[in-house]
This record gives structure tokens, C-alpha cells and sequence, in this order.
């Protein structure tokens, strides 16, 4: 495990609290069941917190704390299923941070800082992520196209879009259309369609400004499915200890146990992968192998986990009264969020130069 600091371990406590009192999975089975994919008041609290500037510089009203302490945030979050833009808004401002010119950068970041504004990313345009198809141009300073998925969208004050030619701020209003989309794991998504909405080139950041933006991507969501893995798996050891069958405890039975001791062990190498991309992120160093190597490690134990947890539960794990199969739903939107597992691998072949 990664060391943490004294203020990392607190910054840590506070989340993992905060989440467990505050935003328990119940919370999200609230918003699920209203149709509402956000909390107002749960956001104000993550923003009085210093939540949302944590990887802004505290020029721009943020703490600067960097990414392993937001990691540690989300991966508390993720514990929960909390419903928040969090990660989402975090990615957007980086890529302000990365590429934006100071006066993008003094518009924007003292308010996502802030918590006043709420950003997301717009890339990809088809049903499977590929960066390298983007359909959407830009002319006279107007975008248009389409971005079929959008997390978070409908709470979105700014969205950070791919476009052919690179990535653009485009606040929402005039030429912004949003259609909500329902994926599995009932959260909020969108279809958002530009139709000469203004947009801002962030001309910054060379030309692997939007690789870089999609790797810091890829470790935040992986940090985020980092803390679903530990719950299902955590769910499903208390279980398998209460649970009775033949007269005796699951947890009793030598085949189960060799089961849950192969997924402790997917478990610690998939903390290593994710805290690997963080530290990276933080040195600055080797980023773009440490984020395909994170996400990959979490698309592949992710998806392994919730499938045993749900096995693991019996016949009551594919009922909606048990929050395993809500790990599953989300599970399976992230694992194709920012790159599936196959195109992970191939971007890792392609990095090393075969």
C-alpha cells in the first residue's frame, strides 16, 4: 500500500466517514428511485470540505494536495456507490490546468475549486471508447457534433470536449441539447448534441493534451472501482461468515475459501496497479504506462469480483433488495469507460513499440 501522510490519512478518515454516515448506499437507492442522479446538498458538503480543489493549484482556490489524496477521496466514494460528479469534475479541471491559457484558467478553476461550477468530459462519439475517432469540428470559434454518453452532463455548467483538431470549452446554454440516457448502472448520462454551440480551444498542453486528459481519467475511475472491489469483496466475506448451509458456516468450505483467497490476492495487485498510476501522476513520470496498466488491472479484477460476489450471495445476489448487483451494474459502465480492457492492452503494446 501506498505511505500516506499524516493530512492523507486524515483527508482519508474524513472521506471514508463522510461516505459511510452520510452517503450510504441507501442515499443512492434514494436518487435512483426519484429518477435524480445528483445531491445537491451532498455536493455543497464534498465542496466545504475541499474536495472538489484538491488537485487545483491554490492559486486558482484549490489545496493542491495531489492526485493521491484525490484518489483516496474516490476510492471511499466508490465505496458507496455515491452519486457525485466528483471524479468527472476533477478530470475536466485538469484539463483546464494542463491546457488552458491563464485566463481560461482564472474563468474556471476558482470555481470548480469552489464548487460552484460543475465540469465534465465529452470525448467519445460511438458506443466504445476510441479517442482517435472524433467526428466533431470546430469552425469560427463553433463546435458541432454529437457525444452519445456523457457522464454527468445534466449538471454539467462546462463541458470539455474533444474535437477533431483537440479539446474545447464549451459552457452549457446556446447550442448545447442534452437527452438523458439510461445505462445499467442508473446513473446520470446523457447524449449531448453541439449545434454551433461557442467554443474556447485550450491550446496548451502539446499534442498529447487530450492522451493526458484520458489517462488522468482512466486513474480516477480506476480509484473509484478500486473502492468497489474492497466493498464487494468485504460484502461477501461477511456474508459467506453468516451464512448457513448443511449445518454449517460458507466460510467453513475449503473450495470457498480458496475463492475468496484468489480474489484478496486480485484485490492487492489491483491496489498496487492503481496506487501505481497515482504515484505516477504525482511524480509525473511514466503516466501514460501507469494509467493503461491501473485501468486494465481494474477492468479485469472488477469485473471478476462482482461476478463472484453475486455467485457467492446465491440466489438472494440477483435480488434488488441486496446492493451486490449494484456494484455489478456500475461495474460494468466504468469497465468501458475510458478504454475496455482489450484497448487497453493495445494501447499498452502500442506504448512499448510493438
Amino acid at each position: 500500500m501506498a505511505i500516506l501522510s499524516e493530512e492523507q490519512e486524515m483527508l482519508r478518515d474524513m472521506a471514508r466517514d463522510w461516505a459511510a454516515n452520510e452517503s450510504p448506499v441507501a442515499a443512492f437507492r434514494k436518487l435512483r428511485d426519484a429518477g435524480d442522479g445528483f445531491d445537491r446538498a451532498a455536493w455543497e458538503a464534498m465542496a466545504a470540505m475541499g474536495w472538489t480543489g484538491v488537485v487545483i493549484p491554490e492559486a486558482y482556490g484549490g489545496s493542491d494536495f495531489g492526485w493521491l489524496s484525490m484518489g483516496l477521496v474516490a476510492e471511499e466514494l466508490g465505496k458507496t456507490l455515491t452519486a457525485s460528479p466528483l471524479v468527472a469534475s476533477t478530470v475536466a479541471a485538469s484539463a483546464v490546468m494542463l491546457g488552458g491559457s491563464e485566463a481560461q484558467q482564472s474563468n474556471w478553476l476558482p470555481r470548480i475549486a469552489g464548487g460552484q461550477a460543475i465540469a465534465t468530459l465529452a470525448v467519445d462519439e460511438g458506443p466504445h471508447h476510441d479517442p482517435a475517432r472524433i467526428a466533431a469540428r470546430v469552425s469560427d470559434g463553433k463546435l458541432t457534433g454529437t457525444k452519445p454518453f456523457v457522464a454527468e452532463a445534466a449538471n454539467a455548467d462546462l463541458f470539455v470536449v474533444a474535437a477533431a483538431d483537440g479539446l474545447y470549452l464549451v459552457e452549457k446554454g446556446a447550442g448545447v441539447t442534452l437527452s438523458p440516457r439510461s445505462l445499467t448502472d442508473q446513473r446520470s448520462h446523457a447524449e449531448v448534441r453541439f449545434d454551433g454551440a461557442s467554443a474556447e480551444r485550450l491550446a496548451g498542453g502539446g499534442d498529447t493534451l487530450i492522451d493526458d486528459v484520458l489517462d488522468r481519467a482512466r486513474i480516477l475511475a480506476s480509484c473509484e472501482m478500486l473502492g468497489m472491489a474492497q466493498q464487494v469483496f468485504d460484502v461477501t466475506l461477511d456474508y459467506l461468515k453468516q451464512r448457513v448451509q448443511f449445518n454449517q458456516v460458507l466460510s467453513s468450505f475449503q473450495a470457498l475459501q480458496h475463492r475468496m483467497a484468489d480474489l484478496f490476492g486480485d484485490l492487492a495487485m489491483m491496489r498496487s496497479a492503481v496506487e501505481g498510476g497515482l504515484q505516477a501522476l504525482d511524480s509525473g513520470f511514466g503516466v501514460a504506462r501507469a494509467a493503461t496498466i491501473a485501468k486494465a488491472e481494474a477492468n479485469r479484477v472488477l469485473h471478476k469480483i462482482t461476478n463472484e460476489g453475486i455467485q457467492l450471495h446465491g440466489g438472494i445476489g440477483m435480488t434488488d433488495e441486496y446492493d451486490i448487483g449494484l456494484y455489478l451494474k456500475r461495474a460494468r459502465v466504468l469497465e468501458a469507460q475510458w478504454g475496455s480492457t482489450s484497448f487497453l492492452r493495445d494501447r499498452f503494446a502500442t506504448l512499448g513499440g510493438y
